[in-house]
């Protein structure tokens, strides 16, 4: 039986500084990130993603635009692994320094294409910053990956 593992990410921008929030993973997924994680069974995908980030930078989020879905597709074992894309500029709290997911850092939006970003971001960051497309699907097995097609 193929199986769905749902997930979220977020894009924190501080608009009267220009920059994002970052998190320099360790765990799965290793580079520079915006944070996010898994969504639970039960819970709603919205709610999914202001809990993760919570728990990831202590900060609190509110007012979440989709920004666009990154479908993969198993086709041996026809799993599919799904992240759901936010960006928000409304947040509070204290910022956490560091976490066991990683360290918590601002940057600059305007340095992210440069900065070593975890696998596959660097092609979502059009989808984050210029919503210059909504879904991003590829294809992969235990013995390739394909290229991601954005549309």
């Amino acid at each position: 039986m193929s199986k769905v593992e749902m997930t979220n990410m977020c894009m924190i921008h501080d608009r009267s500084t220009g920059k994002v929030l970052m998190q320099d993973r360790i765990k799965s997924w290793k580079g520079l990130s915006f944070p996010g994680g898994h969504v639970e069974d039960g819970e709603s995908i919205i709610d999914s993603t202001i809990r993760e980030i919570k728990e990831e930078t202590g900060l609190t989020i509110a007012d979440l635009e989709l920004c666009g879905i990154v479908n993969w597709y198993n086709d041996v074992t026809g799993d599919k692994y799904l992240v759901f894309s936010y960006r928000t500029e409304t947040f509070s709290g204290q910022l956490l320094e560091q976490t066991e997911e990683g360290r918590l850092l601002w940057v600059d939006k305007s340095e992210l294409p440069s900065l070593p970003l975890a696998e596959g971001l660097k092609g979502r960051l059009p989808m984050f910053l210029d919503k210059a497309y909504s879904e991003g699907f590829g294809v992969w097995n235990e013995h390739r990956k394909s290229e991601m097609k954005w549309q």
